[in-house]
């Protein structure tokens, strides 16, 4: 004798349990936002090719803050700009604490080894000199990839690492570059 298996039919929809869920959805989202990941525009041309104007952006607010992963040359941070901490940049790091940086006819050296640099097409480049600059303890070097188009520390010097407050992750917007940060 064979038992038959009548379908169960489905619940209705449980107001309770939907609203449980997007209350809890909103907690979740704006723990994300306030304490790990920030959304922020790109504002300017500065990090062309890989980063364009009005682009947005996830910034890891998580990653440098408690010591989960150190700052490395080549990371996007994005920081207060030393002479108005109202306002916010990102650059690339090329040069970290004890690091020899200089900067001869727009190519660069770090610790007299020229960078490789694929991120900066050569239409991009300047030929800007800066002779050679030792990173100070607690500061970082970084410059813009559109080095001809850049406010970076050829021009106002080092970033202390007290007004770095985030690594960019992943672009968001457009959708045609949803994808992590190069």
């Amino acid at each position: 004798m064979e038992e038959s298996q009548t379908p169960v039919p489905a619940k209705g929809l449980n107001p309770v349990s939907l609203l449980r869920d997007i209350a809890i959805s909103v907690v979740l989202a704006v723990f994300l936002i306030v304490f790990i990941y920030q959304p922020v525009k790109v504002e300017g041309t500065s990090m062309m090719p890989g980063l364009s104007d009005q682009e947005r952006i996830f910034v890891n607010k998580y990653e440098y803050k408690f010591g989960v992963s150190s700052i490395e040359r080549g990371d996007l941070v994005v920081f207060h700009y030393p002479r108005d901490r109202s306002q916010s940049y990102i650059k690339r790091v090329i040069g970290v604490p004890g690091d020899v940086v200089e900067v001869n006819d727009g190519m660069v050296t770090v610790n007299g080894k020229k960078l490789d640099e694929p991120y900066v097409p050569d239409e991009y480049r300047d030929h800007i000199s800066l002779p050679k600059k030792v990173v100070d303890p607690g500061a970082y070097f970084v410059l813009g990839d559109h080095r001809s188009s850049s406010s970076d520390s050829r021009m106002w010097g080092l970033v202390d690492r007290s007004d770095i407050y985030g690594k960019a992750v992943f672009v968001y917007w457009p959708p045609t570059k949803i994808g992590r940060v190069r």
